[in-house]
């Protein structure tokens, strides 16, 4: 990727949400910037990565828009260059997914970012968490820890999910959609 890029996880700050479903995003930039200097910059915690920034809002995750859109237009960062690292309900766990532009598929972080952006055309990391169980409301699901087995695989999301990240950074959308897309870690990968 030529010039500035931003790269945001989504999620909810403090330790009662950290464990959380909807922290996965959290997750993966903390493996991506595990080396960086984190620092408070307006709503968001912030870190320079090679010629770019690793973001984590701090605003909760449905106003995550207050914390991107100002910093964007501040470091004139093109929404191509943007990439949104997110929970998804619409894929299971185990899952993970590279995209452009589309809607925000219900996850309020990423509407919020489209809304104050007054765009949609900034890149996503879908990383799934599967429907709800019956009975539960999907807010009671996305803020809901994973149980041991769960635990297990969505570890190995985020770990795959940081390699996306860094492919997204060094070799474009499109080989790094070539490269993860079509990952299934719900089973633990075995060396032959």
């Amino acid at each position: 990727m030529e010039g500035r890029f931003l790269v945001v996880g989504l999620g909810n700050p403090g330790p009662r949400y950290a464990e959380t479903r909807h922290n996965l995003g959290f997750w993966v930039v903390d493996r991506v910037g595990a080396e960086e200097d984190w620092r408070r910059r307006g709503n968001a915690l912030v870190a320079r990565w090679r010629s770019g920034w690793l973001m984590k809002p701090t605003t909760y995750m449905n106003n995550s828009g207050e914390a991107v859109a100002p910093f964007v237009r501040y470091y004139k960062i093109a929404p191509e260059n943007v990439l949104v690292v997110h929970d998804d309900m619409d894929l299971p766990l185990g899952r993970l997914r590279l995209r452009r532009g589309g809607s925000s598929g219900g996850q309020k972080g990423v509407q919020s970012i489209i809304e104050h952006l007054g765009t949609a055309n900034f890149d996503r990391l879908r990383l799934g968490i599967g429907r709800p169980p019956a009975g539960w409301d999907a807010a009671s699901w996305v803020l809901s820890r994973f149980d041991e087995q769960e635990r297990e695989v969505a570890e190995r999301v985020a770990d795959a999910a940081a390699e996306a990240v860094e492919a997204w950074q060094s070799e474009g959308l499109e080989r790094a959609q070539q490269r993860f897309n079509g990952l299934d870690l719900r089973e633990a990968q075995s060396g032959g």
